[in-house]
């Protein structure tokens, strides 16, 4: 998209605003979002544009979306993924689309308010901040999705020492986004590698809305992945518990095998017999399974990433340059092929 960086408009936001929205399943209330994104975008500049991912929907998602674009294809672009990748993997095609100066990520099913995009970006012109996250503050999630949430962001804090709270509702500068646009492997954390480039991060608090349509698709097993992909993505903890755990048995077991020996050469007792030693059995062995569980979790990354297994394909991108509905550019498929998909 020809964006003119030079002309500024009296506002406080800056120029060049793009809003990156990953699509599932969310035909229903795609109009609505764009159409409450074009009004708050459009009282700041013309120069701003909301790109929507679709990660494999199975509803009319696409066919929504190709309507908005042709409705508005100076704003509009659509990109269409071969298949459903995962929200984070859709959020990084999304922002290696983009083109502006601030990069708005919001979810699609309007429980993240549209009006609330200039609290983020408020906050990160005043304190010059690479990042800000929106958080409400009253979640209208039902309450295992909550549980879940809360669940992922402790191991966050926990992973990268931080107070932040991560949300899928984030302003960042395209700078910070562009230095993750090089991350080409699997199991993508659009927070973990923010995380890495940069610490200046922050919150603000931001409303939160009741789904219009539709349920969540985070289920249990989602959340707990993201969870286990957010500690063996990014931090050795997992491996590091194991290791602790291998030596606290070790030296128990040497403590008590010490401890009926001197007690059996004294003659106090009788060394324990079958019960004794099914439970050592069932205990070392299951920690023994443990630890093999979770080097095979690095060892099974490491064979994917070796393999270049596709962090996202992009079926179809509709775009304000006069790309037809089934053609990605050669610059845009050897840009794909650089990133290995």
């Amino acid at each position: 998209m020809n964006i003119n960086p030079t002309h500024h408009y009296d506002t406080n936001w800056p120029i060049n605003v793009s809003v990156v929205v990953p699509v599932y399943n969310s035909a229903e209330t795609l109009s609505m979002l764009v159409s409450r994104l074009t009004e708050v975008l459009h009282k700041a500049t013309d120069y701003y544009e909301i790109v929507l991912v679709d990660d494999g929907s199975h509803d009319d998602s696409w066919v929504t979306m190709q309507a908005q674009h042709d409705a508005d294809p100076t704003h509009v672009v659509a990109v269409q993924l071969m298949r459903n990748y995962g929200q984070h993997n859709a959020l990084m095609c999304g922002l290696n689309t983009a083109r502006g100066d601030v990069i708005i990520t919001l979810d699609d099913d309007l429980q993240n308010p549209p009006e609330e995009i200039p609290k983020l970006i408020a906050k990160l012109e005043k304190y010059q901040l690479d990042l800000v996250y929106g958080v409400p503050q009253d979640r209208k999630h039902a309450g295992w999705r909550n549980v879940g949430a809360l669940l992922v962001q402790a191991f966050y804090r926990v992973v990268f020492r931080t107070n932040n709270t991560p949300t899928s509702f984030r302003a960042m500068r395209a700078q910070v986004a562009q230095s993750i646009g090089t991350y080409n492997l699997n199991y993508t954390y659009i927070d973990g590698l923010l995380a890495w480039c940069t610490d200046r991060i922050s919150t603000v608090d931001v409303a939160h809305e009741a789904r219009h349509s539709g349920h969540s698709g985070y289920s249990i097993r989602k959340l707990m992945f993201l969870a286990l992909n957010l500690f063996t993505n990014f931090s050795l903890l997992p491996l590091q518990v194991v290791t602790v755990m291998g030596l606290i048995a070790a030296v128990s077991g040497f403590s008590v095998g010490g401890y009926y020996l001197f007690q059996y050469l004294h003659s106090n007792i009788t060394v324990p017999g079958f019960a004794s030693t099914i439970i050592t059995i069932l205990i070392l062995g299951g920690a023994q399974m443990l630890a093999l569980g979770i080097i095979g979790e690095y060892l099974g990354r490491l064979h994917l990433n070796v393999n270049k297994k596709p962090q996202y394909v992009v079926r179809n991108l509709l775009h304000s340059c006069d790309r037809s509905h089934n053609d990605v550019t050669e610059s845009q498929a050897t840009s794909a092929e650089e990133r290995g998909v």
